[in-house]
C-alpha cells in the first residue's frame, strides 16, 4: 500500500502567525499531537508538536538551570532555550527540517523514516504542498485491517476515493475521519468513533452501495462526537 491509501486528508493545519496558545487549542479541540503549518499558497514550512510546547513558561515548565551549569552554556543555546519557552507565535519555535513523502510512497518506507528520525507522523506533499498525513495510528489501522498483504491496490483505492466522496455529500459524515477508513482485498474497514447508531448504519449502507465492496468489517464504537469537522479545509 502507498501514502494516499492510507493518509489523512485534508490536514488540520495552521498558518506560521498562529499564536501557540491557539495552535495548543487546535490539538485539543482535533484530537491530534501535531499541526502542520503551511503558507497562504498551501506549502509545507514546517510542524509543531506536543513535544514542542513541553517547556513553556505559562505551565512553569521552562528547563531550569544552575548558575553553575549557565556558566558553561553555550549563549546560542541558553537564547534557544528562552525561545522556545517564551515565545508567542509558533514561527519561531516550529521544527523546519521536515521529513516528508510523497502520496504514492510505500507503508514501508514511511515506517522506516518514522523509527530512523523517532517521529509519530510524516506529511505527505506534492510539489511542495501539503496533502495528507500519516502518522503511527494510520500504520496501525492498516496492520489491524490485514491491509499489508493488498493484491489489487489500483482496485482498493478506487472503492476508498468512491466511497470517501459519497461520505463528503453528507453532513451526519463531516465528523469522520478519512484515515478511520482501510480497504484491503475489497473489504471496508471502518474505524473511529461515531455518534449513534443511525450513523452507523448508514456508514454500512454507504459502503454496501459503493461498487467493487465484497464485504465490511466494522471496527467502530459509539461515543460522543469528536470535536471540529474530519474533513476540514487545511
Amino acid at each position: 500500500m502507498r501514502a494516499t491509501d492510507v493518509m489523512s486528508t485534508p490536514v488540520v493545519a495552521a498558518g506560521p502567525q498562529i499564536t501557540v496558545k491557539n495552535v495548543a487549542r487546535m490539538m485539543i479541540n482535533h484530537r491530534v499531537s501535531g499541526i502542520p503549518i503551511i503558507e497562504e499558497d498551501g506549502q509545507l514550512i514546517g510542524i509543531i508538536t506536543e513535544g514542542d510546547l513541553l517547556r513553556r513558561v505559562e505551565t512553569g515548565t521552562e528547563r531550569q538551570r544552575s548558575r553553575w551549569s549557565e556558566w558553561f552554556l553555550p549563549n546560542s543555546r541558553a537564547a534557544a532555550d528562552y525561545v522556545k519557552s517564551h515565545a508567542r507565535r509558533v514561527a519561531d519555535i516550529m521544527t523546519r527540517d521536515l521529513v516528508t513523502v510523497d502520496e504514492f510512497a510505500a507503508l514501508g518506507e514511511i515506517a522506516d523514516l518514522m523509527e530512523q528520525h523517532r517521529i509519530k507522523r510524516v506529511p505527505v506533499v506534492h510539489g511542495g504542498k501539503l496533502v495528507g498525513i500519516v502518522s503511527r495510528a494510520d500504520l496501525l489501522r492498516t496492520l489491524t485491517s490485514g491491509a499489508a498483504s493488498v493484491s489489487d491496490e489500483d482496485g482498493d483505492r478506487s472503492i476508498r476515493n468512491r466511497l470517501l466522496t459519497e461520505l463528503r455529500q453528507h453532513k451526519w459524515a463531516a465528523l469522520l475521519n478519512e484515515a478511520d477508513i482501510v480497504v484491503s482485498d475489497g473489504v471496508v474497514h471502518l474505524w473511529g468513533v461515531v455518534g449513534s447508531k443511525e450513523e452507523r448504519q448508514a456508514l454500512r449502507i454507504v459502503a454496501e452501495n459503493t461498487p467493487g465492496v465484497r464485504d465490511l468489517d466494522d471496527h467502530t464504537i459509539l461515543g460522543p462526537l469528536r470535536p471540529g469537522p474530519l474533513f476540514p479545509a487545511i
